[in-house]
């Protein structure tokens, strides 16, 4: 039985340990297993770029950061376009063909498993396997990569708190985090910052100003707030994507980061910095958290694979490894609800939302 792997879109703590969990399962369950390793995500897939791997090739990436099979973002929205006379679906129909696939485990987020989806009406036996810092694949509790982007955001709220103490300034972090905020939600409540901002709730920033404000009333001289990339105030909610973008353009800003930053300096006169540590947060090694469900998602998908069960996604539900089929959970974004529980706990320390 002959089968592919592939890691789609951004690059994540814990791909290696899975590819390694899933290709160390197939040797032992699945009876003359061969793998063979599509580069660079589908565009190895769309222009048959792959290799045949043996059990040596696997040794020693547990802890490895990114893949060892390379990726590549392949927007969703172009499969279908015909570029430089390349039918990508055709293509990747006819090399899997040529690859002689018995099936295909993706290991990708969103836009990926929307892809797998698509490759799975086609007719390719696919299992999908949800990567991503975000922790925003629906179906699922928690993705690979999040736990440790966590432990690295988190990092970097504790080392931006001494700096804020020493000179009085309010730091305003920007975290990862484009269309949900978990990643955010989860690194501040674990660094202490003192005020979030979501994509999920929109700020005021007028509100933001006043939170700082009391703090500083209350003698505590410096403050931390952590934003989500993908922030956005109360009327850019009420816009459509390019309207915002439009707005933005407009008034001269960049990211809803550096408008907060700007808004505290000009409305309370505080000294402000901002801070970004942009793909550090999902580089490097994975945790032990992230080294142990990989592991475990590669495993449960080599038996999907040993059961002949395709057109699914892994799953962890309720501390239990499962799969979804994929028409449940592709295209879908899991949100962070506005009254979900660690929101609660957040405003129950006094933790502001900036709404």
């Amino acid at each position: 039985m002959k089968i592919g792997i592939l890691t789609s879109g951004g690059d994540c703590p814990g791909l290696n340990a899975t590819i390694r969990g899933a290709a160390k399962a197939i040797y032992e369950q699945v009876d003359n297993a061969q793998i063979v390793g599509i580069v660079d995500g589908y565009h190895g897939l769309i222009h048959g770029e792959s290799h045949k791997m043996h059990p040596e090739d696997f040794s020693g990436i547990l802890t490895r950061g990114g893949t060892i099979l390379g990726t590549s973002r392949q927007p969703y929205k172009k499969m279908r376009v015909i570029e430089d006379n390349i039918d990508k679906i055709e293509n990747m129909k006819s090399n899997y063909k040529k690859m002689g696939l018995d099936c295909l485990l993706i290991l990708g987020g969103n836009g990926t498993h929307k892809t797998a989806k698509l490759l799975s009406d086609e007719g390719l036996n696919v299992i999908g396997l949800p990567k991503t810092i975000d922790n925003d694949i629906w179906g699922t509790d928690v993705t690979f990569g999040f736990h440790t982007a966590v432990d690295i955001a988190t990092d970097v709220i504790d080392r931006i708190h001494t700096t804020a103490c020493s000179h009085k300034r309010v730091m305003v972090i920007e975290i990862m985090g484009n269309k949900a905020g978990w990643l955010t939600l989860y690194s501040s409540i674990a660094g202490g910052a003192d005020i979030v901002v979501l994509p999920e709730i929109p700020f005021d920033l007028d509100k933001i100003a006043n939170s700082v404000q009391k703090r500083a009333d209350k003698g505590k001289n410096f403050s931390i707030v952590v934003v989500a990339e993908g922030a956005m105030d109360k009327k850019e909610a009420k816009l459509k994507k390019k309207e915002r973008a439009k707005l933005r353009e407009e008034r001269g800003e960049i990211t809803a980061t550096a408008r907060i930053a700007k808004g505290i300096n000009e409305k309370i006169g505080f000294d402000t910095r901002v801070v970004v540590p942009g793909h550090i947060v999902r580089g490097g090694s994975p945790s032990s958290y992230d080294r142990v469900l990989a592991t475990q998602f590669g495993v449960y998908a080599a038996e999907l694979i040993a059961k002949r069960c395709y057109g699914v996604s892994v799953a962890m539900k309720n501390n239990i490894v499962t799969h979804n089929p994929l028409e449940e959970v592709a295209g879908i974004t899991k949100f962070v609800p506005v009254d979900h529980q660690m929101i609660r706990t957040g405003r129950m320390i006094g933790m502001s939302f900036g709404d």
